[in-house]
């Protein structure tokens, strides 16, 4: 399989250099910059040689050389900076990913679309929207990321392994992103038996606000995201089934319609194979709705429901 980055900032070359890293196959790195996307390929494949890994990276500043790529991840647009929400990039990038999903879908119509452009879930929908592809070849990365980082906070509160945790985020990529307690685990045991419930909320808001602490301390989140990249694209690849959470299309499910947001999902060679839907209690149910009207209300403001 080839692999397409539309994007070659701090996020897209490390997605392709973990992708490299993996071994999941040939990258391509485009970029309207001149020179940008090449100086990135160089550097990678630099690194990749000295490892052995005889993956390569290819920079390039023509969306023709995208041309049956089998998965493209789209990064392109403007960041977050200091202050700002992933809300307030709303207008700007979804311009931007509604121009280059036309030549996505000139040139890999095939392909499985991973987005990762903020505001996530509505630019989820407008990539799907503006390729007009299957809800099962396009899924918004954020989920995986959020994951990471309640992850890392499991393990720090607790002292132990990371390796032993198991745990799930879902609904808005965003203020109203939802770290499910409840649907976590320490090797099998519920994660609700380590913690008191004050615990569990300081573990909850960390997880949604280390994103703005990370930007604000060094500009941009960048080796997370990468390494979130990579792991879909290898679930593709590779066919690992694996239980991620992505941004998806939601045709009734969690009684949501018309929309994209974080569900947990098992992906693998033909994208998003099927939708866990989890039962959730009234209080993480009225939380996973609000994010949907966020999201939806984001949809609306830009004309595209």
């Amino acid at each position: 399989m080839t692999i397409t980055i539309i994007g070659s900032g701090k996020v897209g070359a490390s997605a392709a250099l973990s992708c490299g890293l993996r071994e999941l196959d040939d990258v391509l790195l485009l970029d309207v910059v001149q020179g940008l996307p090449q100086g990135e390929a160089m550097d990678i494949n630099h690194h990749l040689s000295e490892r052995g890994i005889d993956c390569y990276v290819q920079g390039s500043n023509d969306y023709h050389d995208m041309e049956g790529s089998d998965i493209v991840v789209l990064v392109a647009g403007i960041g977050r900076r200091p202050g700002m929400t992933r809300m307030d990039l709303l207008k700007t990038n979804s311009g931007i990913v509604g121009e280059i999903a036309q030549q996505i879908r000139k040139h890999a119509n095939k392909c499985k679309l991973i987005v990762v452009t903020n505001p996530l879930d509505p630019m989820t929908f407008v990539a799907l929207k503006q390729t007009g592809f299957r809800r099962n070849m396009v899924m918004g990365m954020g989920g995986l990321l959020d994951l990471s980082r309640f992850k890392s906070f499991i393990s720090d509160a607790l002292e132990i392994s990371r390796t032993s945790i198991n745990a799930m985020v879902i609904g808005e990529h965003g203020e109203n992103m939802l770290p499910l307690i409840r649907f976590s685990s320490v090797a099998g045991i519920p994660l609700q038996e380590f913690l008191s419930d004050g615990q569990s909320g300081e573990l909850i808001e960390k997880t949604k606000n280390v994103a703005a602490q990370v930007i604000s301390t060094k500009g941009a989140t960048t080796h997370a995201p990468g390494n979130a990249i990579a792991t879909i694209a290898e679930a593709i690849i590779r066919d690992k089934k694996s239980v991620i959470p992505v941004s998806t299309f939601l045709d009734g499910e969690y009684g949501a319609h018309n929309m994209c947001i974080g569900v947990p999902a098992v992906i693998g060679s033909n994208g998003l194979d099927r939708i866990i839907e989890l039962r959730l209690n009234d209080y993480e149910k009225k939380i996973f709705d609000k994010g949907v009207i966020d999201v939806k209300e984001a949809i609306e403001s830009i004309g595209l429901n």
